[in-house]
């Protein structure tokens, strides 16, 4: 199943909420709602710095994962990024994958 890596932002909003729900709260609303969606929480953190919220996940696909991420923003409590994770396999294959590209300029 692919993986997803989820960094997010609060809001104030999202603060807030945090602070009326508790962080454990939190981590199983999140929990619930990617099962809901067929997948799976693999790690769950919290830091302080650039990002409030670290999330890697397993979604069945790639219109999951926009489904999540998508339920999440609309609520404005918090500024997400997805990333799509890739595996050192899957990098290996498309190693094998001869393209045609030419370069600007070349």
């Amino acid at each position: 199943m692919p993986k997803y890596l989820i960094r997010a932002t609060y809001s104030q909003k999202g603060f807030q909420g945090l602070v009326d729900d508790s962080a454990s709260g939190r981590r199983s609303d999140v929990t619930a709602a990617i099962k809901s969606l067929g997948g799976t929480v693999e790690a769950f953190y919290f830091a302080f710095g650039q990002d409030d919220v670290i999330i890697i996940m397993d979604l069945p696909d790639n219109v999951r994962a926009a489904a999540a991420s998508l339920s999440a923003a609309v609520t404005g409590a918090l500024r997400m990024t997805t990333t799509p994770l890739l595996t050192v396999e899957e990098v290996d294959q498309a190693l094998e994958i001869q393209t045609r590209y030419r370069a600007p300029g070349g």
